[in-house]
């Protein structure tokens, strides 16, 4: 199982409380779960990428194992300890301003 960590606003919008748990057959990318998370939360879609282009959200960002994982290819394979479960793949909203 797949342990997802959303912010405050979108685990109200998809009405759960705490960590999101997918179950990924296949590859383990941050493709594949953010489809196994619109999937099972509609509500979502949108929300963390782009309906069309399907890109990550200007103010949205991806963490695993304290790293940040924005800027790689969403088809990329996530940590090991992300596939295993022993640790959260992390979805942030950033923070901007002055």
């Amino acid at each position: 199982m797949i342990r997802v960590k959303l912010p405050t606003h979108l685990r109200t919008l998809a009405r759960v409380d705490g960590e999101v748990l997918l179950d990924i057959d296949g590859k383990v990318t941050q493709r594949a779960v953010l489809d196994a998370l619109e999937e099972r939360y509609p509500m979502l879609r949108g929300t963390i990428r782009d309906h069309v282009t399907q890109k990550r959200r200007a103010f949205v960002r991806f963490f695993a194992c304290e790293e940040d994982l924005s800027h790689e290819s969403p088809d990329e394979p996530l940590p090991e300890s992300v596939v295993t479960g022993a640790e959260p793949f992390l979805v942030v909203g950033a923070m901007a301003g002055g």
